[in-house]
C-alpha cells in the first residue's frame, strides 16, 4: 500500500487479514480489491506492523481520543540472600 490509510476500521480489517496469513504462513493477502504476494513471512510482518503504525496514528489524532500512558514500575522489596 504506497499510501497511508485514513480509516480506522479499514486498517483493523487489514491488520486482521494480515494476521489470519501470518498464523497460517500463506504469502499472498487480498486487502480489500488488491492482492499483494510477499517475498517472504518477514515482509508479511513488516506490512502488518505498518499498518499497525497507521491505525495507532488514526486513533491518536481522532477527535476525543486520550491517550493511555503504558508504563509499568517493577519494585522489589525484599532481601538478595
Amino acid at each position: 500500500m504506497s499510501q497511508p490509510i485514513e480509516d480506522v476500521a479499514t486498517l483493523r480489517r487489514y491488520i486482521k487479514s494480515l494476521n489470519k496469513a501470518i498464523a497460517v504462513g500463506a504469502r499472498s493477502v487480498t486487502l480489500g480489491s488488491q492482492t499483494v504476494i510477499y517475498n517472504t513471512t518477514e515482509s508479511l510482518i513488516m506490512a502488518r506492523d505498518d499498518m499497525q503504525k497507521q491505525l495507532n496514528a488514526a486513533l491518536s489524532s481522532a477527535p476525543g481520543s486520550t491517550r493511555v500512558s503504558r508504563q509499568a514500575y517493577a519494585v522489589y522489596g525484599g532481601r538478595d540472600f
